[in-house]
């Protein structure tokens, strides 16, 4: 009887583990895909410039305040407006004048609150004044 010849059977063996390995890796590739756009979109939802914007507004009016001594709850209300109507966010702040004290300086704590429905940002804020 001749000897068999199962040369064929280790091309098709090798096909299958070549085919199994490249389905493989197409997964992971797309995978790492959909994360990257994942990712990407949440960095891109972020409102960096507005809550920029806002803090430095309110920094500002908080400043005024603690040189002139001017009462800002009109302003206060002005911003919680304007950015509601403007980013559809709602934005508070509030402030607690000379709350820590040391050899130099008066402290000045900001609480600043954002939220635009998908984003929540919190920031608490010392503001110094020389004494």
């Amino acid at each position: 009887m001749e000897r068999m010849n199962d040369e064929g059977q280790w091309i098709v063996l090798m096909g299958f583990i070549v085919s199994v390995g490249i389905l493989f890796l197409a997964i992971i590739l797309n995978q790492s895909v959909l994360v990257g756009q994942t990712t990407s979109e949440g960095i891109i939802e972020f409102p960096k410039n507005e809550i920029i914007d806002i803090r430095e507004e309110i920094l500002d009016s908080v400043r005024r305040n603690i040189n002139e001594g001017k009462d800002l709850t009109g302003l206060q209300k002005d911003i919680s407006l304007l950015s509601l109507d403007r980013e559809n966010a709602v934005v508070t702040y509030s402030y607690d004048l000379n709350k820590f004290n040391d050899i130099y300086y008066e402290y000045t704590e900001v609480v600043i609150h954002f939220n635009n429905g998908v984003t929540s940002y919190d920031e608490t804020y010392l503001l110094p004044k020389k004494i």
